[in-house]
């Protein structure tokens, strides 16, 4: 390198500059040999600071934000030597992200429905180069969540940011809600907290009314999961709908019902949701009647895991619930968030899918998915390919399919892949 740069040094091992040069963004903690101050000023690094990456024989590998307390050490923001990370940088990061967006979303909503750019996800962290930030939009409000050190100290030149972009778009957005409140921001020494940034003006309520895919949602931004609402499964919605006309469905884990609302607008005869936080199914029956799809929807509070033998044992039991069902849909929670769990969640997935299947009639179609991205696309398939065989039938694939453009998949960063959902029919 032949520019000089104002930034600390972070010297790391020959192992970490080979995972670096792959694609991969982190450094971890063992793997860092020294920190030099910068050599322009001699001003030490501190946490949160950015940082430039080089190979012990002197090869620059990127620029990055430091994390001192975390086992990801240094999580790289670009590879571009020429690049200095200022303000200008991070509006290139923002204007870029909300581009591909645009490009990926804003021709694909249906017919005489809402632009599908008015519930997305904006920044989605490494696959953004914006590693720690996580941003969705739920028409006028953003949601945020900060996961690093370094991102949390840069909420005020990046939050502008985002307004800014998305309004010279033509978006209608005027607040940041902010949920800071993952026990994850433990690892950087970061405090839990939730509320409106002070930035731009709050709304009254944390609930915000949003459409998606033509239908019509209450979301709970301040106290749902994650930041309110799962936007990455909003093209896998729309394919189950499209196999839904005339059939009763089994909607499991629905949440606040984003899949038994599309299959039931999908023209299903009847809908049972199921989910074990009743304050979910209390927005879930809120989204039906919102939708004028009551008469055709049910609404249980129980444990999936328990819920589906004991709809296999009990046939008084499963006419009650509105079954027998044609059409199953299976959306966990993520079983595992280690790679150390893996093969107990690989238990799991194989049990709820082989409760389905023996639920399911021959020519009845089962949805099913895995959100977590120690949970392979392969270990998924086995999983279901096991458990089929448990059930004794056997499964016609309809489609495979990811998560939604709008959340990339970053190669040479496996982690960005968390989201697989394939759909079957049993034949």
């Amino acid at each position: 390198m032949k520019q000089t740069r104002p930034y600390p040094r972070i010297i790391v091992t020959r192992k970490a500059a080979r995972s670096l040069s792959g694609g991969h963004p982190w450094v971890f903690e063992g793997e860092v040999l020294r920190c030099e101050p910068s050599s322009v000023d001699g001003r030490p690094a501190e946490n949160g600071d950015v940082v430039d990456v080089f190979e012990e024989n002197g090869t620059w590998q990127g620029t990055g934000l430091l994390s001192e307390q975390s086992k990801i050490r240094v999580r790289l923001v670009t590879r571009n030597a020429n690049d200095l990370v200022d303000e200008r940088f991070w509006e290139r990061r923002v204007r870029w992200a909300w581009q591909h967006r645009v490009s990926c979303l804003g021709g694909r909503g249906l017919p005489g429905a809402e632009s599908d750019l008015s519930c997305c996800r904006v920044v989605f962290s490494e696959a953004d180069g914006m590693p720690g930030l996580v941003v969705d939009r739920y028409e006028h409000v953003l949601v945020a969540q900060v996961g690093t050190v370094g991102m949390e100290r840069l909420r005020d030149t990046v939050y502008p940011l985002l307004l800014e972009t998305l309004r010279d778009s033509g978006q209608d957005v005027c607040a940041i809600y902010e949920r800071n409140d993952a026990p994850s921001r433990a690892k950087e020494g970061l405090p839990l907290y939730k509320g409106w940034w002070d930035g731009a003006p709050a709304p009254n309520s944390p609930v915000v009314s949003v459409r998606e895919n033509g239908l019509s949602f209450a979301v709970d931004i301040e106290n749902s999961q994650k930041t309110g609402f799962f936007l990455d499964q909003k093209y896998n919605r729309r394919a189950v709908r499209r196999l839904a006309h005339g059939r009763r469905v089994l909607d499991c884990f629905c949440h606040v019902g984003p899949f038994g609302m599309n299959v039931a607008a999908g023209g299903a005869d009847f809908v049972r949701c199921v989910d074990v936080s009743q304050s979910a199914l209390d927005l879930a029956e809120k989204n039906a009647r919102l939708n004028g799809l009551s008469d055709r929807m049910g609404f249980t509070c129980a444990n999936v895991l328990d819920y589906l033998p004991e709809l296999r044992r009990d046939r008084g039991r499963l006419r009650e619930e509105g079954g027998p069902f044609d059409l199953i849909v299976l959306d966990p929670p993520a079983f595992t968030k280690s790679r150390g769990t893996v093969a107990h969640a690989a238990r799991g997935y194989r049990e709820i899918n082989c409760e389905a299947l023996r639920l399911l009639p021959r020519g009845g179609y089962l949805a099913t998915c895995s959100c977590s991205h120690f949970m392979t696309r392969d270990l998924l398939a086995k999983a279901v390919a096991d458990a089929a065989h448990v059930a004794n039938v056997q499964l016609k694939q309809v489609e495979e399919r990811q998560q939604a453009p709008d959340h990339p998949i970053l190669w040479g960063f496996p982690e960005s892949h968390y989201l697989d959902f394939f759909i079957f029919q049993v034949v």
